[in-house]
């Protein structure tokens, strides 16, 4: 999958496109991803214990993977803050990175939380 946990994306179709946020968690098997601030619904929650009242709680849900691309964080991109696609680039050692297709740097998740 193109898209890690922890990566900043657009969304390009659907009610939030133009809006981007980070990848709070994904889904290979589905080929869906959690995107925070993206895609909300109302989920009707009856009463219980841990929430007494019950009620409509508003909360994100999955976007398809196809609708979403990585933001370039290079800031002498073209693309810089825009959705582009990414290639894979095999490292002097044998490993795999991510580089944007545009202007060829790496690309890698954020670790802040």
């Amino acid at each position: 999958m193109h898209i890690v946990r922890n990566d900043i994306v657009e969304v390009l179709a659907g009610d939030d496109r133009g809006k981007t946020g980070k990848v709070l968690a994904v889904m290979p098997q589905k080929g869906r991803i959690l995107v925070e601030g993206i895609n909300y619904i109302w989920k009707h929650v009856r009463p219980s214990p841990k929430n007494p009242q019950g009620g409509r709680i508003q909360k994100e849900a999955s976007v398809a993977v196809s609708k979403v691309l990585v933001v370039c964080p290079n800031k002498s991109c073209k693309k810089y803050g825009k959705g582009v696609m990414t290639r894979r680039k095999l490292g002097a050692n044998g490993t795999k990175t991510r580089v944007c297709a545009r202007c060829g740097s790496a690309i890698t998740a954020t670790t802040e939380k």
